[in-house]
């Protein structure tokens, strides 16, 4: 059965992806970015992030049956702490009760293998807690030095994670039948990542960082399908997991730690 889905980052990467290939599978996509989509919304504010649910419903008046949370930064500033969990939150919070009515509502957003890798415990907490004055501080703070502006994508990676953890047993999300989950891709093939492995050099560097024996370097559509299958009507009971379609890196980094 068709389905409508609610994509944020569709305009490129992984967002991109996973927009064509449901699309390509019949059902509607409402493709949320900066620029080139249906919606253009600015996450990094609090007033983009604000109309988002409006300009959503305008599209969509009957509800929505999925959101897929994507649009993510990189870079070594606060920004990246605005969109990566503030936008993040608030594109799955906001776009929630638009779900409502579905038969078979689902949510997922994008994480990252990065949030295994060091972060910064007081950014990740003043995240958690929902301070975004405070957590924007913090990333000033680590941005002026190199070393420490490094820490900003895990953290706000790895308090995503958290997030979906914390939230998606409770009665918002399961206690109203909706699965929420997260991916944790390790290195994708995307704009985001193309400075970083522009020759076979950077790439076999980086993934002394990040190792994925299995397959190494990913395309955007290993993502893209596993973000389908989870928004799917399939999934009625995977809650608050966070896969990691890495390649392997979780397994070579963590082995047996997590049991």
């Amino acid at each position: 059965m068709a389905r409508t889905y609610v994509i944020t980052g569709a305009a490129s990467g992984i967002g991109k992806a996973t927009a064509e290939l449901l699309e390509g599978r019949g059902h509607t996509v409402i493709g949320i970015d900066l620029h080139g989509a249906d919606v253009e919304a600015d996450l990094t504010t609090a007033d983009g992030r604000g109309g988002l649910a409006d300009a959503v419903r305008e599209k969509a008046p009957d509800g929505i049956d999925a959101v897929v949370a994507v649009a993510g930064l990189a870079h070594p500033v606060p920004a990246t702490v605005a969109v990566n969990y503030f936008g993040m939150v608030a594109t799955l919070e906001n776009l929630r009760p638009l779900l409502l009515g579905s038969p078979a509502p689902r949510a997922a957003g994008v994480a990252s293998m990065a949030s295994l890798q060091p972060h910064d415990a007081e950014l990740v907490e003043a995240m958690l807690a929902g301070d975004e004055p405070r957590s924007l501080a913090r990333a000033e703070v680590l941005a002026a030095d190199e070393q420490t502006g490094q820490l900003i994508y895990g953290s706000t990676k790895a308090a995503f994670a958290r997030w979906i953890r914390r939230n998606a047993a409770g009665p918002d999300w399961a206690g109203a039948s909706i699965p929420l989950n997260a991916v944790a891709p390790g290195i994708i093939r995307t704009p985001m990542t193309e400075g970083m492995i522009a020759t076979e050099e950077a790439a076999q560097e980086l993934l002394k960082i990040v190792p994925m024996p299995l397959n190494g370097i990913a395309e955007p559509a290993v993502v893209a399908h596993l973000l389908a299958w989870l928004t799917s009507e399939e999934n009625s009971h995977l809650c608050g997991q966070v896969v990691f379609v890495d390649g392997g890196s979780d397994v070579v980094i963590r082995g047996d730690s997590v049991w």
